[in-house]
Parts: C-alpha cells; structure tokens; sequence
C-alpha cells in the first residue's frame, strides 16, 4: 500500500495517510527503524491519525535514555493502546514511564504452526541456532560449548542459520561472521559447525527447526524482552536452552527450556549435554511447551488483536442521545 521511506517525499504525513484508508492503524515500534532520533518521527504520525492505533512495543528498556523515556511516553499518550509480549515488558513499562495502564495489553508474539511438518532427525544430534546474525547473538559461546561436547557418542553438529543482520552488514560487513569462522577453526569445531546464510520461507523454515535436537539462544543481551526465535522454537516442540534474558526467564522458568547464565560455555555445554542424554528431561520439557503451543499460534494472537482493535472502535463510536 505505501512504503515510509527515510528522506524520501511526503515522510510521516503521507504514511499517516496512507493508514487513514483502514479501520484500525498497528504499528509495530522498535527504536531506531523510525526516521529521525530514536525513530521520533512516528510520535506525529500517531497524533495525526484519525483511526484509532494500537502500538506493539517490541523494546522497552529498564535503562533508557532520557530521550528514550520521553518518546515512548509521547507514543503511549498517543497511541488508542499500546501491547506488550510478556509480562516483564508490561511491568517495566507500567512501572517506568508515565503511561496510562489501562491502555496497556498484553498479547504475546505469535508462532506459525510448525507441528504440521514431521520432525525429520539427524545421524547427529542437532543444535540449532537462527535469526539475523550479528553481535551481541552470543554464538561465540554457543560455539566454546560445543567444543566441551566432543566426548558425546555421536558428537552434535551445529547449524547457525541466518543472513547477517542489514544494519550489521551496512556498517561492519561479515567481521561477526568471519570471527566465528575464526573461533570455531582455532578451538577445533570447524567440522561440526554448518553455516546457513539463507533466508528461508516459512515452509523451509519449520522443517529446519523440527530438524533440531536443541534450539540454542545464547543471547548477550539482558535487555532482551521480546524474542519471536524463543517463540517460534517453543511453538515447534523443540527443547531450548537460553541465557537468562527476560524472555527466555519468563517463558522457559519451570517451562519448555533450561536458562544457564550469560557467557557461560560450560553451562550451556552442561545444559545441552542433559537434553541429549537424558530422554526423560526431553519428555518433560516437550510436554510443557505442548500446553503452551495453542496460546501461542498466530490464529490465537490474531483473536486477541481482532478482539482489542474492536474495543477501541466501539469506545469512539458516538453514542446515541434518545429525544
């Protein structure tokens, strides 16, 4: 319908337009993808629709910076509602910032049904980890824990799918990747390792994930409150195994995954060793993630988003004044 392009003509207004066709405007905000600082543009936009909008907060940090802060509570004022995709982000949010809670939601990120794709196992055990790449990932550490599980009969392979990140590549090229392939030849996991830099379709993308043995996320970030990777990877069945970032503390705790500190190889190697070699901790955390799977498929999140988007078109309808 319109692409909102950085510099190019009409900016904000003609974006404003554009979603001035439809009944309910959702805006997906991040920092930074927005033109302007912090990606303060979408502020105008949001005050100038006349439909009502809901504001998915993809980030919402416990140390923002005072420009941060002040943005997102201009989006809150602006927004019809704004939704968060855990618990941990709608309390820091309620907590931090001046934001009216009433107009907070919580709806979590949504998953694509990947049971329908059999599970098509390895002659190896396999760890998975995907997504854009780039620093701050955490696969340095992922890859150190690999070399402590050499001993295992027969040893992992590890795929690391993804393309590099496009802001990543804009500014440092593949110096992430190029380290990686470093690291992994001077601790002597070359061999084990398989490099997937493809972005794949949805159908490619689930037979890869019910391919693994493990999903690996070991993230840096402590920040991280939203990650549709842990998500999908859960809606998949497949044990994860994570550091301990918000999401993946709130999800996996007594859930579908174990959570190992961050920068940890041994950890994660201990963790990963325990799925692969005990089949009754792989029962258990199979069959706590097939009770959170309906809740989690896009068909359930689309319910809730069609659920609130008429909420909010039947607050601003007029209401009739009888003679």
């Amino acid at each position: 319908m319109h692409t909102w392009t950085p510099g190019g003509r009409g900016g904000w207004k003609a974006a404003a337009a554009a979603l001035e066709d439809f009944d309910v405007a959702i805006v997906q905000h991040e920092y930074g993808i927005y033109p302007g600082p912090d990606g303060e543009d979408v502020v105008p936009l949001l005050c100038t629709l006349a439909v009502p909008s809901i504001v998915v907060l993809h980030t919402v940090l416990a140390r923002p910076t005072p420009r941060q802060k002040a943005l997102l509570e201009e989006i809150g004022d602006a927004a019809g509602a704004l939704v968060t995709m855990t618990g941990t982000a709608r309390d820091r949010l309620t907590t931090g910032y001046r934001v009216d809670p009433d107009k907070v939601f919580l709806i979590p990120h949504g998953a694509a049904d990947h049971l329908r794709v059999p599970a098509r196992r390895h002659s190896r055990p396999h760890l998975l980890t995907w997504g854009l790449l780039g620093p701050g990932k955490g696969i340095e550490w992922a890859l150190r824990a690999l070399a402590l599980l050499g001993d295992l009969e027969p040893s992992p392979l590890y795929t690391i799918a993804g393309k590099t990140h496009p802001k990543v590549l804009e500014h440092q090229g593949e110096t992430y990747r190029d380290g990686l392939y470093d690291l992994a030849a001077r601790i002597g996991v070359s061999k084990a390792v398989r490099h997937d830099p493809v972005y794949r379709d949805q159908e490619s993308l689930s037979g890869l994930v019910r391919s693994a043995d493990v999903v690996v996320l070991p993230y840096d970030s402590a920040e991280q409150v939203t990650s549709g990777v842990l998500i999908e990877a859960v809606a998949a069945g497949v044990p994860v195994v994570a550091t301990a970032f918000p999401h993946a503390v709130e999800l996996l705790t007594d859930g579908p995954g174990l959570i190992v500190p961050h920068g940890d190889p041994a950890g994660l190697a201990a963790a990963i060793r325990r799925i692969l070699t005990d089949p009754q901790s792989v029962r258990d955390l199979t069959g706590r993630s097939r009770a959170l799977i309906p809740t989690l498929l896009w068909p359930a999140v689309a319910a809730r988003y069609d659920r609130l988007a008429r909420s909010l078109l039947a607050a601003e309808r007029p209401v009739a004044v009888l003679p």
